[in-house]
């Protein structure tokens, strides 16, 4: 009983930690993006103090690996598994560039989180194929402008013991078209922090990769499949590895 007191006062306060310096860096991070997508590096830098705030005082740490595979003078499509909400402050600690993300409608829902997310995210209702197809549509013109664009390809959050859900072809394919790179990103141990079906907490460290970039040039539509089923084994292997390392 005082154990399950213990995690639901400590959740509510990492709940304080996450909006309040969301809150006070909310303008910093929306007025850059009002005036020109090009000072994204002012609104990036003020969402990374807040996940450092968040961090300082939730206890729950975010390390970055492998970051200099990721050249931030070139766009890519980072492609991330996701199992946890802590994937949100994750992301911008795992990746050193500026991007735009495909997001669920329902996160533009949650108050303050929704709103200043909405600048720097596209979203999209999973259930509708003209939402999904408006989606692509619209990160293909971004990366026609040089941004960089993350995407999660198994398409909603993973709740079962399985490495990583299957892959839709989306993102794969926005690749090809586009003739952008690929950086698969992997997520580790943010589902242990916050367990499948539940909203509590609990302090530690999540730890983010990135993986070597895959070049996509010269690949076509028949090569979409092959791409993908790649992709996924690279990103599997990995989070198999590391899930054994901590056994």
């Amino acid at each position: 009983m005082l154990k399950t007191i213990i995690r639901y006062t400590y959740t509510g306060w990492c709940a304080i930690t996450f909006v309040l310096p969301m809150l006070i860096f909310s303008l910093p991070m929306v007025i850059p993006l009002l005036i020109s997508r090009k000072l994204d590096f002012i609104t990036f830098f003020f969402i990374r103090l807040w996940v450092f705030c968040f961090s300082l005082f939730s206890g729950i740490r975010f390390k970055g690996h492998n970051k200099n595979l990721v050249d931030r003078k070139k766009s890519y499509i980072f492609v991330i598994n996701h199992t946890s909400f802590l994937d949100a402050p994750a992301i911008p600690i795992a990746i050193p560039s500026s991007l735009v993300a495909l997001g669920k409608q329902e996160l533009a829902r949650i108050p303050v989180f929704g709103w200043i997310a909405g600048h720097f995210a596209i979203w999209v209702d999973r259930t509708s194929p003209e939402s999904r197809k408006a989606g692509s549509a619209q990160l293909k013109e971004l990366l026609k402008g040089g941004t960089s664009v993350l995407v999660a390809p198994e398409g909603t959050r993973n709740n079962t013991d399985e490495p990583l859900l299957p892959f839709k072809y989306g993102p794969f394919r926005l690749a090809i078209e586009s003739q952008i790179p690929i950086i698969p990103v992997i997520i580790h141990n943010a589902s242990k922090l916050m367990q499948r079906g539940s909203l509590l907490l609990r302090p530690g460290v999540v730890n983010c990769y990135c993986l070597p970039e895959i070049p996509v040039s010269h690949l076509t539509d028949d090569d979409l499949d092959d791409l993908t089923q790649s992709t996924y084994l690279l990103m599997k292997e990995k989070i198999e590895e590391l899930n054994n390392a901590l056994t």
